[in-house]
């Protein structure tokens, strides 16, 4: 399996990973074109899955802000990501999350943050971002499912240390509410 950046002609298969992956609901294609047109893609970390010269999954990882008063910092959040049902559960998920956290290190990142599934992402160092003190007020999601993986070890530390409220606010980018 390939693991690379998507192209402008992989849009069309990327789509239909997703309208696969999702029982034909159109929600994370439809974000995944909002991102592309967005200021907060960062293309490097728009990956896909190619098996066999087929791609059978997508990720995206993108700009947010973590808010501290009045105060915010660029940050990132993991979504979306699909992969085919035949080629679910072959590694092709865990390959693009792997990849897309290397690649988001070395561009400087320091945080990454997700809603997802707390049996499957902890795996690749995501752990509840409130008992860091992090706030997610967009979405009424549990606790559990909102995530965070640091890229830069202590990092989750110094933003308490510097922080002026009691916690900081994870926003996402108003592209995921269009």
């Amino acid at each position: 399996m390939l693991i690379r950046t998507e192209r402008s002609d992989d849009i069309e298969a990327v789509r239909q990973v997703h309208l696969a992956a999702f029982g034909g609901r159109e929600d994370e294609s439809r974000l995944a074109d909002r991102i592309r047109g967005s200021a907060g893609l960062v293309p490097e970390l728009s990956l896909v899955a190619e098996r066999d010269g087929e791609i059978v999954g997508h990720m995206l990882i993108s700009k947010a802000e973590l808010v501290d008063g009045h105060a915010a910092e660029v940050t990132l959040v993991l979504a979306p990501i699909g992969v085919r049902p035949e080629a679910q559960g072959r590694g092709a998920g865990g390959a693009l999350i792997e990849e897309g956290i290397r690649r988001a290190a070395s561009l400087g990142y320091k945080l990454i943050f997700l809603i997802g599934h707390p049996s499957y992402y902890p795996r690749f160092g995501f752990k509840p971002a409130v008992g860091s003190g992090l706030v997610l007020m967009q979405f009424d999601v549990p606790d559990d499912v909102f995530m965070v993986r640091e890229l830069a070890e202590g990092e989750l530390d110094r933003l308490a240390a510097v922080r002026k409220e009691k916690y900081g606010e994870l926003k996402y980018p108003q592209t995921f509410f269009a």
